[in-house]
């Protein structure tokens, strides 16, 4: 599992070992693992060390120590170092004065001969964007970046972007991740370890083995109805596919039955001749968890389906159409003791909490929340997930392939079934984001390794393949 801290909780973990080591010791330890990083990547992309070029860019602060002690062991290995110092008189002493013994050289602006820039601009306490200074020199770098614990110019803790920042190709972090490793584009992200003892965090993100330790895989004891009987409420004459696609994922995704209720109840036996299907809601059978509203429409008939599920004691999945339809009534998840998720794009949140989530994702997902009583599942490159209560979760998907028609209504089906298996609800969420990405990443390097155009379709054609990875 990953756990992202804020700034605050960095800051107490490392007092103890600043209180501990002799001064600048701590800095030198981050310092190593970040010059070891920059020669693989220097050896990554020009196939040496030595003899290459090297510049950093050096804020007032620590990180700019960091970038300097850096670039000081780089130098050190034979490479050329250079370093702008944004604001000299505050440049860190100690870190400046090794970086002149081992003949570093302080430079005006990076020249057009660097490898690789280091940037050592601001650390995790600074906000808002890079100053003219240093917005300048960026502007005209050509070479690869590599951050210091964070890109500068991107806020830490919501990786909101107000103006000029760093792009990384490359980010080199301490001790823990932050919020913004996610959040933002980092560029591969690297943490070393520097001794801090770290508590678990409220803030996670999980990875191929927690969602394998999750995952619903039949036991010799278990039988259809044992493994979890997804319902799926979804579709109506004009949007079939998305009663199909949410359907066929709930099957894909290891659900011991579908029972599919609704208008389309032929089109979703012709392609998932496994599905029981009714047209009548209230003839669906027994299930145990819902999954209501993709294609569903917003009319009378909408309503009335979406008030059936949500009184029900089970998990209900809300997505789509019904989210519109709840947008109106809110009140009908005020007092809801069973589960509820909620599974927004930008759009729908808007109309649930009545203004867009804006930069701060999570806050806004957790804000919605707790005002809600229900989980909430925030669409995106990154998916936030939070709850009124316990941990929230972060998802990033590594591309934008499942941005396209009918991916939610694939994604509902999938944590639909893990609801029905009976994962708690925030880690179902988690896990069904996590496979589903990773299946739209397949899907977009299938048949080969160069990624290319996909569908909802073919997405959930490689659910099955995505799962045999991870399990």
């Amino acid at each position: 599992m990953r756990h992202y801290y804020c700034a605050q909780q960095i800051r107490a973990a490392e007092a103890p070992l600043l209180a501990a080591l002799p001064d600048g010791a701590l800095m030198r330890r981050a310092a190593w693992p970040l010059a070891v990083a920059i020669a693989a990547e220097l050896r990554r992309r020009t196939g040496a060390v030595a003899g290459r070029r090297v510049c950093a860019v050096v804020g007032s602060g620590d990180n700019g120590g960091d970038a300097l002690w850096a670039a000081t062991f780089l130098r050190r290995r034979g490479a050329a170092a250079d370093a702008v110092l944004l604001n000299p008189d505050r440049a860190h002493r100690a870190a400046l004065a090794a970086f002149r013994a081992a003949g570093g050289r302080i430079v005006e602006s990076i020249l057009p001969a660097t490898d690789l820039v280091i940037d050592g601009v601001v650390g995790i306490g600074a906000t808002g964007p890079l100053r003219p200074a240093a917005a300048e020199l960026f502007a005209a770098n050509t070479a690869p970046v590599v951050a210091v614990d964070t890109p500068s110019g991107v806020h830490v803790e919501t990786g909101e972007i107000t103006g000029p920042a760093v792009r990384p190709a490359l980010t080199v972090t301490f001790g823990g991740l932050k919020p913004v490793h996610a959040l933002a584009d980092c560029g591969r992200v690297e943490l070393v370890d520097i001794g801090l003892e770290l508590p678990e965090s409220d803030l996670r993100g999980m990875q191929a083995a927690d969602v394998a330790a999750r995952w619903p895989v039949p036991g010799r004891a278990d039988d259809k109805y044992t493994q979890g009987v997804t319902g799926v409420l979804a579709g109506s004459a004009t949007y079939p596919g998305a009663a199909i696609l949410c359907a066929g994922a709930a099957v894909a995704s290891h659900s011991g039955m579908v029972r599919y209720a609704g208008p389309a109840a032929a089109e979703v036996v012709s392609h998932w001749p496994e599905t029981i299907a009714v047209a009548d809601h209230r003839a669906a059978g027994r299930v145990q968890a819902w999954v209501v509203g993709p294609g569903l429409g917003t009319g009378h008939d909408a309503s009335a389906v979406l008030r059936f599920a949500l009184a029900t004691d089970l998990p209900v999945l809300v997505d789509a159409d019904a989210l519109t339809v709840l947008a109106a009534h809110p009140e009908l998840v005020a007092d809801r003791a069973a589960p509820t998720l909620l599974t927004p794009h930008a759009g729908e949140f808007a109309r649930l909490a009545g203004r867009p989530p804006g930069p701060d994702r999570l806050g806004a997902a957790r804000a919605l929340a707790a005002r809600l009583g229900a989980t909430v599942l925030l669409k995106g490159n990154v998916t936030v997930i939070a709850g009124p209560d316990g941990p929230a979760y972060l998802n990033p998907a590594g591309n934008s392939w499942a941005a396209t028609a009918g991916s939610g209504d694939v994604l509902s089906g999938v944590i639909g079934a893990l609801l029905a298996a009976g994962l708690p609800v925030a880690e179902a969420a988690a896990a069904g984001a996590f496979v589903h990405s990773a299946a739209a990443d397949l899907a977009a390097k299938d048949p080969g390794p160069a990624a290319v155009p996909i569908s909802a379709t073919r997405i959930l054609g490689h659910l099955r393949a995505a799962l045999a990875t991870i399990l």
